[in-house]
């Protein structure tokens, strides 16, 4: 007889020890279907103002499943349907794509299954639509790919994220009606202990994967061959209302996705490692000043293998032989960039051979937003214009020059870990 845990894993995954399902081979066109990530990010939301876009742990809300979605690597497109500028920026930003969904589905009583129905018409080449709530932060990678893969390997039609809860439910008492309740879901006489009953499978809403076909022709979500899979409580997480916010806030610093792991960091030196004053002395010398705490806080960087390289730029104050006095202080090379400093960084990029994933950067203007946008991770102090903050994944509570860069690498340093943590996890569960 096939275990419990065998049986579950036809139908679930779990989250912190995943059990591969059996495969089968996929249907015959199953290669070639064109699967794509969906988020519906209206900007009118009645319960907490532009909720998608609000800073949770330091990032937009709606970066948080973006880019679970991005690093997941099974989606042939990640897409945003929003009617609102600023969160299209978020989107962007995140690299997703974005459509623009039409008055008539962004209204209060409009449906997702109505929304989703308009981004599927439109987008003909989409086959498979994987809708991921915004509201669920602590959704990861793997929680998509082992749903994905029920899709593309197992053969189901549709499947959609749940978690196991323990409640006992009673019949509600309506005022004017019968009085008198009665259990749902238990024998008040052999009431069971939690350790002796499963519980009840229950939606999450992080998540819902469907065809097209039962979108558009039979108006549904979930049909046809259905399957589940399972998150554990601690991953399902959902804000609906401001009082979510502080325990959605400390449950997603512990078990949030925080991205692949930093292995460089591209650091500007005006306004981030400094304040961006130039300073010259009675003789005519030019000098700055930095902080201690930042230069510790690129050791510390450096002493987990995460190199940092210093960008300076054509318009800066600083001549080079303050450049070269800054770099030998820090221990870092230093790279300087033109008008668009994103297509300099690529070259160093592909010189180290890494990923803008794998990156940190660390801006202060507007100049700097592609980067900012690219990067695995960015910020910029709490003093930079409106233009680089909204492009940033983090805002530093210290201003350049003060304790920022510090601030920041002991950012970085905290999503290492996390990633390390979680990985040693998996890791050990595949033994």
């Amino acid at each position: 007889m096939m275990s419990q845990a065998r049986k579950r894993s036809l139908f679930a995954a779990d989250d912190d020890e995943p059990m591969p399902a059996p495969k089968v081979h996929a249907r015959g066109d199953e290669a070639h279907r064109h699967v794509a990530a969906l988020v519906l990010a209206r900007g009118g939301s009645k319960g907490i103002t532009l909720k998608n876009i609000k800073k949770l742990a330091g990032l937009p809300l709606l970066g948080w499943v973006l880019r679970a979605a991005v690093d997941c690597n099974m989606f042939h497109s990640v897409w945003v349907s929003t009617d609102h500028d600023e969160i299209e920026k978020v989107a962007r930003a995140f690299g997703a794509q974005v459509h623009r969904r039409s008055a008539e589905v962004s209204r209060d009583t409009t449906s997702s299954l109505e929304t989703i129905q308009e981004f599927v018409r439109l987008h003909s080449e989409v086959d498979v639509i994987c809708n991921i709530q915004a509201t669920s932060p602590c959704l990861h990678p793997y929680h998509l790919q082992g749903a994905l893969e029920m899709i593309t390997l197992q053969g189901f039609d549709s499947v959609f994220s749940v978690v196991r809860r323990h409640h006992f439910r009673w019949q509600e008492v309506k005022e004017g009606k019968n009085k008198v309740t009665k259990p749902l879901n238990l024998d008040p006489a052999n009431r069971p202990r939690r350790q002796d009953w499963d519980g009840e499978l229950c939606e999450n809403g992080s998540f819902y994967l469907t065809t097209r076909d039962l979108v558009l022709n039979k108006n549904i979500l979930q049909g046809g061959v259905t399957g589940y899979y399972e998150m554990k409580p601690e991953f399902s997480v959902d804000i609906d209302v401001d009082i979510d916010w502080p325990v959605a806030e400390q449950r997603v610093l512990r078990y949030g996705y925080h991205g692949k792991v930093v292995r460089l960091m591209f650091c500007n030196i005006s306004g981030c490692l400094t304040d961006g004053r130039v300073l010259m002395s009675g003789s005519g010398e030019d000098m700055v000043a930095i902080n201690t705490k930042d230069t510790v806080g690129i050791q510390m960087l450096q002493s987990e293998e995460v190199e940092v390289v210093l960008v300076t730029s054509s318009v800066d104050l600083l001549n080079s032989a303050l450049v070269d006095k800054l770099a030998k202080r820090a221990g870092c090379e230093v790279t300087k960039v033109g008008e668009e400093p994103m297509k300099d960084l690529k070259l160093v990029l592909e010189r180290k051979k890494l990923k803008w994933n794998q990156v940190a950067f660390m801006g202060n203007d507007k100049v700097d937003v592609n980067c900012l946008n690219l990067a695995g991770l960015s910020a910029v102090p709490s003093d930079a214009p409106i233009a680089a903050t909204d492009a940033a994944k983090y805002t530093c509570r210290n201003v350049g020059g003060s304790g920022a860069v510090r601030e920041f690498g002991e950012y970085i340093l905290l999503q290492r870990e996390k990633a390390k943590m979680k990985q040693d996890r998996i890791d050990t569960s595949s033994k």
